[in-house]
Protein backbone atom coordinates (compact mmCIF):
# COMPACT_ATOMS: atom_id res chain seq x y z
CA UNK A 1 0.00 0.00 0.00
CA UNK A 2 0.86 3.64 -0.82
CA UNK A 3 1.47 6.09 2.62
CA UNK A 4 -1.65 7.73 1.77
CA UNK A 5 -3.53 4.41 2.04
CA UNK A 6 -1.93 3.65 5.37
CA UNK A 7 -5.26 2.94 7.65
CA UNK A 8 -5.55 4.93 10.70
CA UNK A 9 -4.74 2.68 13.15
CA UNK A 10 -1.57 1.49 11.24
CA UNK A 11 0.28 5.09 11.65
CA UNK A 12 -0.62 5.64 15.62
CA UNK A 13 1.47 2.80 17.07
CA UNK A 14 5.20 3.96 17.37
CA UNK A 15 5.12 7.53 16.69
CA UNK A 16 4.19 9.53 20.23
CA UNK A 17 7.48 8.97 21.78
CA UNK A 18 8.87 10.95 19.00
CA UNK A 19 7.00 14.21 19.05
CA UNK A 20 9.06 16.09 21.66
CA UNK A 21 12.71 14.45 20.00
CA UNK A 22 10.93 16.16 16.51
CA UNK A 23 10.37 19.33 17.71
CA UNK A 24 14.20 19.72 18.98
CA UNK A 25 15.45 18.73 15.77
CA UNK A 26 12.88 21.21 14.38
CA UNK A 27 14.18 24.14 16.59
CA UNK A 28 17.16 23.12 17.12
CA UNK A 29 19.24 22.42 13.34
CA UNK A 30 18.62 25.35 11.69
CA UNK A 31 20.42 27.06 14.20
CA UNK A 32 23.70 24.56 14.22
CA UNK A 33 23.70 25.53 10.46
CA UNK A 34 24.76 29.13 11.00
CA UNK A 35 27.73 28.22 12.36
CA UNK A 36 28.09 31.30 14.52
CA UNK A 37 29.65 32.01 17.96
CA UNK A 38 28.54 30.07 21.04
CA UNK A 39 27.26 32.78 22.41
CA UNK A 40 24.91 33.86 19.41
CA UNK A 41 24.17 29.73 19.71
CA UNK A 42 22.64 29.42 22.69
CA UNK A 43 20.77 33.18 22.03
CA UNK A 44 19.29 31.89 19.22
CA UNK A 45 17.64 29.32 20.93
CA UNK A 46 16.53 30.77 23.55
CA UNK A 47 14.72 33.42 21.57
CA UNK A 48 13.38 30.46 19.51
CA UNK A 49 9.60 30.40 20.17
CA UNK A 50 7.38 27.79 17.68
CA UNK A 51 5.09 31.04 17.19
CA UNK A 52 8.42 31.72 15.05
CA UNK A 53 8.05 28.22 13.23
CA UNK A 54 6.21 27.97 9.58
CA UNK A 55 2.88 26.69 9.20
CA UNK A 56 4.39 23.87 7.24
CA UNK A 57 6.45 22.74 9.85
CA UNK A 58 3.45 23.15 12.63
CA UNK A 59 1.50 20.71 10.08
CA UNK A 60 3.94 18.02 9.95
CA UNK A 61 4.54 18.03 13.28
CA UNK A 62 0.44 17.93 13.26
CA UNK A 63 0.21 15.07 11.13
CA UNK A 64 2.53 12.71 14.37
CA UNK A 65 -0.44 13.28 16.28
CA UNK A 66 -3.95 11.31 16.54
CA UNK A 67 -7.07 13.21 15.81
CA UNK A 68 -8.39 13.33 18.89
CA UNK A 69 -5.20 15.30 19.76
CA UNK A 70 -5.49 17.58 16.88
CA UNK A 71 -8.71 18.77 17.74
CA UNK A 72 -7.17 19.73 21.37
CA UNK A 73 -4.34 21.71 19.46
CA UNK A 74 -7.33 23.44 17.29
CA UNK A 75 -8.39 25.16 20.23
CA UNK A 76 -5.23 26.29 21.50
CA UNK A 77 -5.83 29.60 19.61
CA UNK A 78 -6.65 31.03 15.62
CA UNK A 79 -3.84 30.03 14.22
CA UNK A 80 -3.02 26.89 14.97
CA UNK A 81 -6.95 26.28 14.70
CA UNK A 82 -6.46 27.03 10.85
CA UNK A 83 -3.92 24.63 10.77
CA UNK A 84 -5.24 21.62 12.59
CA UNK A 85 -8.18 21.74 9.75
CA UNK A 86 -5.81 21.68 7.06
CA UNK A 87 -7.58 18.65 4.85
CA UNK A 88 -4.23 17.13 4.65
CA UNK A 89 -3.87 15.83 8.10
CA UNK A 90 -7.34 14.64 7.45
CA UNK A 91 -6.70 11.40 4.87
CA UNK A 92 -7.06 8.47 7.38
CA UNK A 93 -10.21 9.28 9.65
CA UNK A 94 -11.95 6.93 11.77
CA UNK A 95 -15.21 7.80 13.65
CA UNK A 96 -15.65 4.95 15.79
CA UNK A 97 -14.49 6.45 19.26
CA UNK A 98 -14.61 2.77 20.85
CA UNK A 99 -11.55 2.10 18.80
CA UNK A 100 -9.70 5.09 19.13
CA UNK A 101 -11.80 7.54 16.83
CA UNK A 102 -13.22 10.35 16.98
CA UNK A 103 -16.95 10.55 18.42
CA UNK A 104 -19.05 12.77 16.11
CA UNK A 105 -21.94 13.92 17.86
CA UNK A 106 -24.63 14.54 15.20
CA UNK A 107 -25.19 13.92 11.19
CA UNK A 108 -24.95 17.56 10.14
CA UNK A 109 -21.79 17.93 11.86
CA UNK A 110 -20.22 15.33 9.86
CA UNK A 111 -21.91 16.48 7.18
CA UNK A 112 -20.00 19.53 7.44
CA UNK A 113 -16.64 17.78 8.01
CA UNK A 114 -17.03 16.25 4.81
CA UNK A 115 -17.17 19.37 3.15
CA UNK A 116 -14.77 21.35 4.66
CA UNK A 117 -12.29 19.04 6.72
CA UNK A 118 -12.18 15.81 4.46
CA UNK A 119 -13.14 17.07 0.44
CA UNK A 120 -10.69 16.04 -1.75
CA UNK A 121 -7.67 14.55 0.68
CA UNK A 122 -9.90 11.73 2.50
CA UNK A 123 -8.55 8.20 1.53
CA UNK A 124 -10.10 6.02 4.25
CA UNK A 125 -12.81 6.51 6.60
CA UNK A 126 -14.61 4.25 9.51
CA UNK A 127 -18.28 4.77 9.79
CA UNK A 128 -19.98 3.61 12.52
CA UNK A 129 -23.98 2.31 12.53
CA UNK A 130 -25.20 5.63 13.45
CA UNK A 131 -23.54 7.68 10.84
CA UNK A 132 -24.22 5.06 7.80
CA UNK A 133 -27.10 6.92 6.62
CA UNK A 134 -27.98 7.20 2.54
CA UNK A 135 -27.50 11.70 3.06
CA UNK A 136 -23.68 10.43 4.26
CA UNK A 137 -22.68 8.24 1.58
CA UNK A 138 -24.29 10.80 -0.45
CA UNK A 139 -21.86 13.17 0.60
CA UNK A 140 -19.06 11.49 0.96
CA UNK A 141 -19.80 9.89 -2.94
CA UNK A 142 -19.63 13.26 -3.86
CA UNK A 143 -17.41 15.52 -1.62
CA UNK A 144 -14.07 12.95 -1.73
CA UNK A 145 -13.03 11.62 -5.06
CA UNK A 146 -10.58 9.76 -3.83
CA UNK A 147 -11.82 7.57 -0.84
CA UNK A 148 -10.53 4.35 -1.58
CA UNK A 149 -10.71 2.43 1.63
CA UNK A 150 -14.43 2.29 3.76
CA UNK A 151 -15.09 0.41 6.82
CA UNK A 152 -18.94 0.09 7.63
CA UNK A 153 -19.51 -1.22 11.18
CA UNK A 154 -23.28 -2.56 11.15
CA UNK A 155 -22.06 -5.17 14.47
CA UNK A 156 -24.24 -3.17 16.69
CA UNK A 157 -27.39 -2.53 14.46
CA UNK A 158 -30.48 -3.85 15.90
CA UNK A 159 -32.18 -1.63 13.02
CA UNK A 160 -31.04 -0.17 9.72
CA UNK A 161 -31.45 3.38 8.51
CA UNK A 162 -33.72 3.33 5.06
CA UNK A 163 -31.44 3.37 2.53
CA UNK A 164 -34.16 3.43 -0.35
CA UNK A 165 -33.56 6.47 -1.36
CA UNK A 166 -29.62 6.20 -1.43
CA UNK A 167 -28.38 6.92 -5.72
CA UNK A 168 -24.65 7.36 -4.90
CA UNK A 169 -22.08 5.51 -3.20
CA UNK A 170 -17.93 6.24 -3.26
CA UNK A 171 -17.14 4.47 -6.54
CA UNK A 172 -13.39 4.20 -6.48
CA UNK A 173 -13.15 1.87 -3.81
CA UNK A 174 -10.54 -0.48 -3.49
CA UNK A 175 -10.62 -2.12 0.28
CA UNK A 176 -14.17 -2.17 2.04
CA UNK A 177 -14.59 -3.64 5.24
CA UNK A 178 -18.42 -4.91 6.47
CA UNK A 179 -18.44 -5.52 10.53
CA UNK A 180 -21.82 -7.59 10.46
CA UNK A 181 -24.80 -7.47 12.43
CA UNK A 182 -26.05 -11.21 13.96
CA UNK A 183 -29.51 -10.09 13.40
CA UNK A 184 -30.10 -7.14 10.69
CA UNK A 185 -30.55 -8.69 6.79
CA UNK A 186 -28.60 -6.66 4.72
CA UNK A 187 -29.43 -7.43 1.36
CA UNK A 188 -31.95 -4.10 1.17
CA UNK A 189 -28.18 -1.95 1.77
CA UNK A 190 -26.37 -3.87 -0.37
CA UNK A 191 -28.73 -3.90 -3.39
CA UNK A 192 -28.08 -0.39 -3.36
CA UNK A 193 -24.13 -0.56 -3.49
CA UNK A 194 -23.78 -3.45 -6.02
CA UNK A 195 -23.26 -0.92 -9.10
CA UNK A 196 -20.15 1.00 -7.31
CA UNK A 197 -17.99 -1.89 -6.02
CA UNK A 198 -17.17 -3.56 -9.06
CA UNK A 199 -13.52 -2.13 -8.22
CA UNK A 200 -13.31 -3.98 -5.28
CA UNK A 201 -9.76 -5.34 -4.59
CA UNK A 202 -9.82 -6.09 -0.75
CA UNK A 203 -13.16 -7.16 0.87
CA UNK A 204 -13.49 -7.79 4.32
CA UNK A 205 -16.64 -9.86 6.13
CA UNK A 206 -16.61 -9.31 9.87
CA UNK A 207 -18.93 -11.80 12.10
CA UNK A 208 -19.68 -11.65 15.66
CA UNK A 209 -17.53 -14.49 16.49
CA UNK A 210 -15.41 -12.62 19.54
CA UNK A 211 -18.87 -11.74 21.30
CA UNK A 212 -20.04 -15.27 21.08
CA UNK A 213 -21.46 -17.20 23.53
CA UNK A 214 -22.54 -20.77 22.43
CA UNK A 215 -25.85 -20.79 22.53
CA UNK A 216 -28.20 -22.79 20.16
CA UNK A 217 -29.85 -20.11 18.46
CA UNK A 218 -30.94 -20.01 15.03
CA UNK A 219 -28.49 -18.37 12.65
CA UNK A 220 -28.97 -16.07 9.73
CA UNK A 221 -27.32 -15.57 6.56
CA UNK A 222 -27.64 -11.63 7.08
CA UNK A 223 -25.78 -11.00 3.88
CA UNK A 224 -26.04 -12.78 0.18
CA UNK A 225 -22.80 -13.77 -0.63
CA UNK A 226 -23.83 -15.63 -3.88
CA UNK A 227 -25.15 -11.99 -5.07
CA UNK A 228 -21.88 -9.98 -3.31
CA UNK A 229 -19.40 -12.60 -5.42
CA UNK A 230 -21.56 -11.64 -9.05
CA UNK A 231 -20.82 -7.95 -8.23
CA UNK A 232 -17.24 -7.78 -7.54
CA UNK A 233 -15.33 -9.47 -9.87
CA UNK A 234 -11.46 -7.99 -9.15
CA UNK A 235 -11.22 -9.40 -5.51
CA UNK A 236 -7.60 -10.01 -4.72
CA UNK A 237 -8.34 -10.59 -0.96
CA UNK A 238 -11.31 -11.90 0.61
CA UNK A 239 -11.32 -12.21 4.51
CA UNK A 240 -14.22 -14.02 5.85
CA UNK A 241 -13.67 -14.08 9.36
CA UNK A 242 -15.36 -15.27 12.06
CA UNK A 243 -18.83 -15.54 10.29
CA UNK A 244 -21.33 -18.32 11.66
CA UNK A 245 -23.12 -18.81 8.84
CA UNK A 246 -19.83 -18.85 6.04
CA UNK A 247 -19.92 -22.56 5.13
CA UNK A 248 -17.87 -24.26 1.84
CA UNK A 249 -20.40 -23.05 -0.55
CA UNK A 250 -19.64 -19.61 0.08
CA UNK A 251 -15.90 -20.26 -1.19
CA UNK A 252 -16.92 -22.39 -3.95
CA UNK A 253 -18.95 -19.13 -4.83
CA UNK A 254 -15.93 -16.74 -5.18
CA UNK A 255 -13.91 -18.95 -6.72
CA UNK A 256 -16.19 -19.18 -9.82
CA UNK A 257 -15.98 -15.41 -10.49
CA UNK A 258 -12.64 -14.37 -8.57
CA UNK A 259 -10.17 -15.50 -11.22
CA UNK A 260 -7.12 -13.06 -9.69
CA UNK A 261 -7.64 -14.35 -6.01
CA UNK A 262 -4.67 -14.27 -4.35
CA UNK A 263 -5.11 -14.43 -0.40
CA UNK A 264 -8.83 -16.36 1.16
CA UNK A 265 -8.76 -15.75 4.63
CA UNK A 266 -11.96 -17.70 6.83
CA UNK A 267 -10.51 -18.12 10.37
CA UNK A 268 -13.03 -18.63 12.77
CA UNK A 269 -15.64 -19.76 10.06
CA UNK A 270 -16.51 -23.37 12.04
CA UNK A 271 -18.93 -24.34 9.66
CA UNK A 272 -16.07 -24.63 6.48
CA UNK A 273 -14.57 -28.17 6.27
CA UNK A 274 -12.76 -28.25 3.27
CA UNK A 275 -14.91 -30.23 0.79
CA UNK A 276 -14.58 -27.29 -1.54
CA UNK A 277 -10.75 -26.80 -1.78
CA UNK A 278 -10.06 -29.11 -4.53
CA UNK A 279 -12.21 -26.78 -6.68
CA UNK A 280 -10.38 -23.58 -5.17
CA UNK A 281 -7.30 -24.49 -5.42
CA UNK A 282 -8.26 -25.96 -9.73
CA UNK A 283 -9.51 -22.41 -10.22
CA UNK A 284 -7.39 -20.11 -8.79
CA UNK A 285 -4.30 -20.19 -10.23
CA UNK A 286 -2.68 -17.19 -8.34
CA UNK A 287 -3.77 -18.61 -4.37
CA UNK A 288 -1.32 -17.95 -2.62
CA UNK A 289 -2.18 -17.62 0.94
CA UNK A 290 -5.14 -19.50 2.56
CA UNK A 291 -5.99 -18.80 6.14
CA UNK A 292 -7.92 -21.72 8.00
CA UNK A 293 -7.71 -21.12 11.75
CA UNK A 294 -10.68 -22.77 13.75
CA UNK A 295 -12.09 -24.21 10.86
CA UNK A 296 -13.85 -27.45 11.07
CA UNK A 297 -11.45 -28.87 8.28
CA UNK A 298 -11.81 -32.40 7.58
CA UNK A 299 -8.95 -34.59 6.40
CA UNK A 300 -10.23 -36.57 3.93
CA UNK A 301 -11.34 -33.59 1.98
CA UNK A 302 -7.65 -31.80 2.82
CA UNK A 303 -6.10 -35.27 1.34
CA UNK A 304 -8.37 -35.04 -1.95
CA UNK A 305 -7.09 -31.21 -2.95
CA UNK A 306 -4.03 -31.29 -5.19
CA UNK A 307 -1.43 -29.53 -3.16
CA UNK A 308 1.16 -30.64 -5.26
CA UNK A 309 -0.28 -28.58 -8.55
CA UNK A 310 -1.64 -25.33 -6.53
CA UNK A 311 0.65 -21.98 -6.06
CA UNK A 312 -0.03 -22.26 -2.15
CA UNK A 313 2.65 -20.52 -0.31
CA UNK A 314 1.06 -19.42 3.19
CA UNK A 315 -1.07 -22.03 4.99
CA UNK A 316 -3.12 -21.31 8.31
CA UNK A 317 -4.78 -24.80 9.55
CA UNK A 318 -4.30 -24.25 13.33
CA UNK A 319 -6.79 -25.44 15.94
CA UNK A 320 -8.55 -28.11 13.38
CA UNK A 321 -8.79 -31.69 13.69
CA UNK A 322 -6.43 -32.72 10.96
CA UNK A 323 -4.64 -36.59 11.37
CA UNK A 324 -0.99 -37.14 11.78
CA UNK A 325 -1.60 -39.17 8.15
CA UNK A 326 -3.03 -35.97 6.72
CA UNK A 327 -0.48 -33.74 7.92
CA UNK A 328 2.32 -35.69 6.45
CA UNK A 329 0.13 -35.97 3.01
CA UNK A 330 -0.36 -32.38 2.77
CA UNK A 331 3.02 -30.49 4.71
CA UNK A 332 5.21 -32.89 1.87
CA UNK A 333 2.80 -32.33 -1.20
CA UNK A 334 3.22 -28.35 -0.82
CA UNK A 335 6.08 -27.39 -2.70
CA UNK A 336 6.64 -24.14 -1.92
CA UNK A 337 5.51 -23.31 1.45
CA UNK A 338 7.12 -20.25 3.31
CA UNK A 339 4.75 -19.64 5.64
CA UNK A 340 2.77 -22.34 8.12
CA UNK A 341 1.03 -22.03 11.02
CA UNK A 342 -0.33 -25.01 12.50
CA UNK A 343 -0.41 -24.79 16.26
CA UNK A 344 -3.22 -26.54 18.73
CA UNK A 345 -3.53 -30.17 16.26
CA UNK A 346 -3.15 -33.14 18.73
CA UNK A 347 -1.60 -34.50 14.86
CA UNK A 348 1.17 -32.78 15.15
CA UNK A 349 4.12 -34.66 16.37
CA UNK A 350 7.64 -35.73 15.68
CA UNK A 351 6.61 -38.05 12.47
CA UNK A 352 5.06 -35.32 11.24
CA UNK A 353 8.36 -33.11 11.54
CA UNK A 354 10.26 -35.46 10.19
CA UNK A 355 8.36 -36.25 7.28
CA UNK A 356 8.04 -32.85 6.32
CA UNK A 357 12.09 -32.19 6.54
CA UNK A 358 13.14 -35.56 4.56
CA UNK A 359 10.33 -33.86 1.45
CA UNK A 360 13.00 -31.31 1.63
CA UNK A 361 9.88 -28.77 1.01
CA UNK A 362 11.44 -26.65 3.91
CA UNK A 363 13.32 -25.15 2.18
CA UNK A 364 11.83 -22.09 1.41
CA UNK A 365 10.22 -21.70 4.65
CA UNK A 366 10.32 -18.53 6.53
CA UNK A 367 7.79 -18.27 9.35
CA UNK A 368 7.01 -21.64 11.18
CA UNK A 369 3.87 -21.13 14.45
CA UNK A 370 3.45 -24.34 16.20
CA UNK A 371 1.68 -22.60 19.34
CA UNK A 372 0.48 -25.49 21.84
CA UNK A 373 1.78 -28.22 19.87
CA UNK A 374 2.44 -30.73 23.29
CA UNK A 375 3.11 -33.73 21.08
CA UNK A 376 6.18 -32.51 19.35
CA UNK A 377 9.71 -33.06 21.22
CA UNK A 378 12.04 -30.63 21.86
CA UNK A 379 14.52 -33.09 20.13
CA UNK A 380 12.70 -32.86 17.13
CA UNK A 381 12.10 -29.17 17.22
CA UNK A 382 15.99 -28.46 17.76
CA UNK A 383 16.70 -30.85 14.94
CA UNK A 384 14.23 -29.05 12.71
CA UNK A 385 15.35 -25.79 13.53
CA UNK A 386 19.23 -26.74 13.46
CA UNK A 387 18.44 -27.44 9.57
CA UNK A 388 16.38 -24.90 8.46
CA UNK A 389 16.44 -22.06 11.48
CA UNK A 390 18.66 -19.69 9.40
CA UNK A 391 16.22 -19.23 6.98
CA UNK A 392 13.39 -18.52 9.50
CA UNK A 393 11.89 -15.16 9.62
CA UNK A 394 9.34 -15.86 12.34
CA UNK A 395 9.89 -18.39 14.98
CA UNK A 396 6.43 -19.68 17.49
CA UNK A 397 7.10 -21.95 19.59
CA UNK A 398 5.24 -20.55 22.77
CA UNK A 399 2.47 -22.80 25.18
CA UNK A 400 4.23 -25.82 25.65
CA UNK A 401 5.73 -26.51 28.76
CA UNK A 402 8.53 -28.85 27.68
CA UNK A 403 10.06 -26.02 25.46
CA UNK A 404 12.26 -24.23 28.05
CA UNK A 405 15.28 -21.57 27.91
CA UNK A 406 17.25 -24.57 27.45
CA UNK A 407 16.16 -24.96 24.07
CA UNK A 408 15.88 -21.76 23.22
CA UNK A 409 19.78 -21.06 24.11
CA UNK A 410 20.70 -23.90 21.85
CA UNK A 411 18.64 -22.60 18.68
CA UNK A 412 18.94 -18.63 19.03
CA UNK A 413 22.07 -18.71 17.79
CA UNK A 414 21.19 -20.07 14.35
CA UNK A 415 18.03 -17.98 14.29
CA UNK A 416 20.04 -15.01 12.92
CA UNK A 417 17.46 -13.64 10.27
CA UNK A 418 14.56 -14.26 12.67
CA UNK A 419 12.32 -10.81 12.96
CA UNK A 420 9.47 -12.84 15.20
CA UNK A 421 10.05 -14.56 18.08
CA UNK A 422 7.68 -15.91 20.80
CA UNK A 423 8.50 -18.09 23.63
CA UNK A 424 7.20 -19.02 26.47
CA UNK A 425 3.74 -20.59 28.04
CA UNK A 426 1.14 -19.13 30.92
CA UNK A 427 1.44 -22.50 32.59
CA UNK A 428 3.38 -22.39 35.80
CA UNK A 429 6.26 -24.45 35.14
CA UNK A 430 7.92 -27.11 37.82
CA UNK A 431 11.68 -25.50 36.85
CA UNK A 432 12.16 -21.89 36.43
CA UNK A 433 13.56 -19.87 33.21
CA UNK A 434 17.06 -17.78 33.52
CA UNK A 435 15.83 -14.88 31.90
CA UNK A 436 18.92 -12.29 32.04
CA UNK A 437 20.89 -15.33 30.18
CA UNK A 438 17.79 -15.91 27.38
CA UNK A 439 17.89 -11.76 27.07
CA UNK A 440 21.58 -11.42 26.06
CA UNK A 441 21.63 -14.62 23.54
CA UNK A 442 18.60 -12.66 21.73
CA UNK A 443 20.58 -9.37 21.56
CA UNK A 444 23.86 -10.88 20.45
CA UNK A 445 22.24 -13.43 18.46
CA UNK A 446 18.86 -11.27 16.47
CA UNK A 447 19.90 -8.24 15.39
CA UNK A 448 16.95 -8.40 12.91
CA UNK A 449 14.45 -8.85 15.57
CA UNK A 450 11.16 -6.73 15.60
CA UNK A 451 8.93 -8.71 17.56
CA UNK A 452 9.58 -10.15 21.23
CA UNK A 453 7.04 -12.40 23.16
CA UNK A 454 7.63 -13.91 26.53
CA UNK A 455 4.20 -15.87 28.24
CA UNK A 456 6.00 -17.48 30.83
CA UNK A 457 4.29 -16.54 34.27
CA UNK A 458 6.35 -13.66 36.52
CA UNK A 459 6.97 -16.29 39.03
CA UNK A 460 9.06 -18.78 36.68
CA UNK A 461 11.46 -16.33 35.33
CA UNK A 462 14.35 -15.45 37.58
CA UNK A 463 16.64 -12.66 37.16
CA UNK A 464 19.74 -10.89 39.28
CA UNK A 465 20.21 -7.60 40.17
CA UNK A 466 22.73 -7.50 37.14
CA UNK A 467 19.69 -7.97 34.62
CA UNK A 468 20.13 -4.18 33.31
CA UNK A 469 23.05 -5.71 31.49
CA UNK A 470 21.36 -7.94 29.62
CA UNK A 471 18.60 -5.74 28.99
CA UNK A 472 20.93 -3.16 27.92
CA UNK A 473 22.03 -5.42 25.54
CA UNK A 474 19.38 -6.45 24.00
CA UNK A 475 18.07 -2.69 23.79
CA UNK A 476 20.90 -1.64 21.92
CA UNK A 477 22.01 -4.61 19.42
CA UNK A 478 18.21 -5.34 18.53
CA UNK A 479 17.47 -1.76 17.28
CA UNK A 480 14.85 -2.43 14.71
CA UNK A 481 12.52 -3.95 17.94
CA UNK A 482 9.29 -2.97 17.84
CA UNK A 483 7.06 -4.25 20.66
CA UNK A 484 8.48 -6.67 23.58
CA UNK A 485 5.85 -8.46 25.13
CA UNK A 486 5.68 -9.61 28.73
CA UNK A 487 3.72 -10.70 31.36
CA UNK A 488 2.65 -8.24 34.48
CA UNK A 489 5.56 -8.26 37.13
CA UNK A 490 8.31 -7.41 38.39
CA UNK A 491 10.38 -8.13 35.57
CA UNK A 492 7.46 -6.40 32.79
CA UNK A 493 8.21 -3.30 35.27
CA UNK A 494 12.66 -3.44 35.14
CA UNK A 495 12.29 -3.66 31.14
CA UNK A 496 9.99 -1.18 30.91
CA UNK A 497 11.50 1.26 32.94
CA UNK A 498 14.81 0.70 31.05
CA UNK A 499 13.27 1.38 27.84
CA UNK A 500 11.53 4.42 28.82
CA UNK A 501 15.16 6.06 29.94
CA UNK A 502 16.05 6.05 26.76
CA UNK A 503 13.37 7.06 25.23
CA UNK A 504 11.76 4.40 23.56
CA UNK A 505 8.67 4.23 25.27
CA UNK A 506 6.37 2.64 22.81
CA UNK A 507 8.16 -0.64 23.25
CA UNK A 508 7.73 -2.59 26.26
CA UNK A 509 3.84 -3.65 26.63
CA UNK A 510 1.86 -6.03 28.85
CA UNK A 511 0.09 -9.72 27.44
CA UNK A 512 -3.36 -8.30 28.77
CA UNK A 513 -3.13 -5.67 26.35
CA UNK A 514 -0.96 -6.89 23.25
CA UNK A 515 -0.14 -10.32 21.47
CA UNK A 516 2.60 -11.27 18.54
CA UNK A 517 1.83 -13.20 15.86
CA UNK A 518 3.52 -15.06 12.95
CA UNK A 519 0.68 -12.78 10.73
CA UNK A 520 3.22 -9.88 10.28
CA UNK A 521 5.23 -12.03 7.86
CA UNK A 522 2.31 -13.02 5.24
CA UNK A 523 3.03 -11.37 1.63
CA UNK A 524 -0.73 -9.55 2.16
CA UNK A 525 -0.28 -8.77 5.97
CA UNK A 526 -1.34 -4.74 5.37
CA UNK A 527 -4.50 -6.12 3.40
CA UNK A 528 -5.70 -7.84 5.88
CA UNK A 529 -5.75 -5.92 8.81
CA UNK A 530 -9.35 -4.71 9.84
CA UNK A 531 -11.12 -3.06 13.20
Amino acid sequence: MSDYEQTFFERAADRKGGNLILMDALLITPIKMRKRSSQIFLNSIFETTIEKLPDKVILHIFSYLSHLEICRMAMVCRRWRTIAYDTKLWKNVSLRPEVSGLHVGSLEQLLQMISVRFSASLRYIELPIELITHTVLHELASKCPNLTHMLLDFSTAMQLHDFSEMQAFPAKLRYMCICLSEVIFMEGFMRKIYNFINGLEVLHLIGTYEKGEEEEEEIYEVINVHKLKSATPNLRVINLYGINFIDDSHIDAFSSNCIQLECLAVNYCSKVTGSTLKPLLARSKQLKCLLMNGTDLKSEYVMQAEWDKCSVQELDISGTDLSTECLIDLLTRIPSLRFISAGQINGFNDSVLKAWAESGNPKTLVALDIDSSDNISDEALGRFITRYGAQLQACVLSGMTHITDQLWMTILPILVNVKIIVMGTTERLIGNIHVDQLMDTIGSSCPALERLELRWDPENLRFSDKSQKAIDMLRVKCLKLRCLVLSDGRYYETVKANFERADRTTVVRTTTSCRVSAYHVLSNYNDLIFN
